[in-house]
């Protein structure tokens, strides 16, 4: 028997988050207030007793004079992704968003297909008949998640290029770097720390660098440094207005949602991070930093202390979010995946972000378009 799929209140929305180990920050009912320029609908799974099984959030963005729109559920939505009849599950979402008005869905299932420990990432970036993460062996995989995507496939959905191979394209990362904390001690996660990032923490200690919670007061110190880093980088900054939302909304719906960390040394701010908490994952959201005093190594104290803060939290992993598939040395991405990696982080690579075209003409048009941007 199939389910039932309709919209349903924040507020069960965050009852059933809350009774899973963790859930997407990007699946929280506070995640439509952040993204101002989607229209954001909760949805929820029933089965024919009524029971609530599964959520998701969708964002509705609207073709331009249609009321047409891209459904998008990123990393999500929450259901059972193991369940045998999948298509139980999909198919009255795509009814429901088909009546709604999309052209087209796009998901994320957050599924894990493969791991990679540091040691095999450090190795695969010294090999240089290695060229992406993806052809690399493993560590650990899990057969049920790869046979997801030959399930998916077989129902009419297809694996988006976007975000397929780089953890900084359109979409969510497909490929992200994280840190285990479940049933390992604080020395245990130091421990993992290579040894470049252990003679770091311990520069910045001894240079007096000073690692605080900050506040929402604190977001313009943020954001400057931010847009520093920006125009460092190369990549188009947020408005101020975007994290100004974030505080509000995701504090608004849990206190200690978002966190914001500042390291400072001798009366200035050097770098600012932003961490997000949903249960026992704990990622780390946005970092900015000044070009100046490098020598004293802030990133790496700061890291630090957000991992210690994860760890005392009593969450099961650390997550430094996208990294790229890349191990070309041309690649300017390497040295961010070096940084991480570093840290003790596993390269992860989900399932990936796949799309259901319900107006092929339009979906082909939208491909068309984002492909020109």
């Amino acid at each position: 028997m199939s389910l039932t799929v309709r919209p349903i209140g924040r507020a069960e929305h965050l009852a059933f988050v809350d009774r899973r180990p963790s859930v997407s920050h990007l699946q929280l009912p506070s995640w439509g207030d952040v993204k101002s320029d989607w229209q954001a609908e909760s949805l929820g799974w029933f089965e024919a007793d009524g029971r609530l099984v599964g959520v998701g959030l969708v964002l509705l963005r609207p073709l331009p004079g249609l009321k047409r729109y891209l459904a998008y559920l990123p990393e999500g939505p929450v259901i059972d992704w193991e369940a045998a009849g999948l298509e139980r599950w999909l198919e009255p979402m795509l009814a429901r968003l088909k009546r709604r008005g999309a052209f087209s869905v796009k998901m994320g299932p957050p599924v894990v297909a493969r791991r990679w420990s540091p040691e095999a990432v450090k190795a695969a970036i010294a090999d240089p008949g290695a060229h992406r993460l993806g052809d690399v062996e493993p560590t650990s995989y899990d057969q049920g998640a790869l046979d997801l995507a030959d399930r998916l496939r077989a129902m009419g959905w297809r694996r988006s290029e976007a975000g397929a191979e780089d953890g900084f394209a359109a979409g969510q990362p497909r490929y992200v770097c994280q840190v285990p904390l479940a049933g390992r001690s604080l020395e245990d996660v130091q421990g993992g720390l290579n040894q470049q990032w252990r003679r770091n923490v311990k520069k910045a200690d001894k240079a007096g660098v000073k690692i605080v919670r900050g506040g929402r007061d604190d977001l313009p110190v943020f954001y400057r440094l931010y847009t520093e880093t920006a125009e460092r980088d190369r990549f188009i900054p947020r408005p101020p207005a975007y994290f100004q939302r974030m505080w509000s909304a995701l504090g608004a719906e849990h206190p200690d949602r978002m966190r914001l960390y500042l390291a400072h040394h001798d009366g200035e701010v050097l770098a600012a991070a932003t961490m997000l908490i949903v249960g026992g994952h704990v990622w780390y959201s946005y970092g900015a930093s000044t070009s100046r005093r490098r020598e004293v190594q802030p990133n790496n104290a700061m890291q630090w202390r957000m991992m210690c803060d994860a760890h005392e939290l009593g969450a099961h992993v650390y997550d430094f979010r996208g990294i790229t598939d890349t191990l070309e040395e041309s690649n300017h991405l390497l040295g961010l995946l070096r940084f991480k990696v570093g840290a003790g982080g596993e390269a992860v690579e989900y399932v990936g972000e796949w799309d259901f075209p319900l107006n092929r003409l339009l979906h082909k048009a939208l491909d068309v378009y984002m492909a020109r941007r």
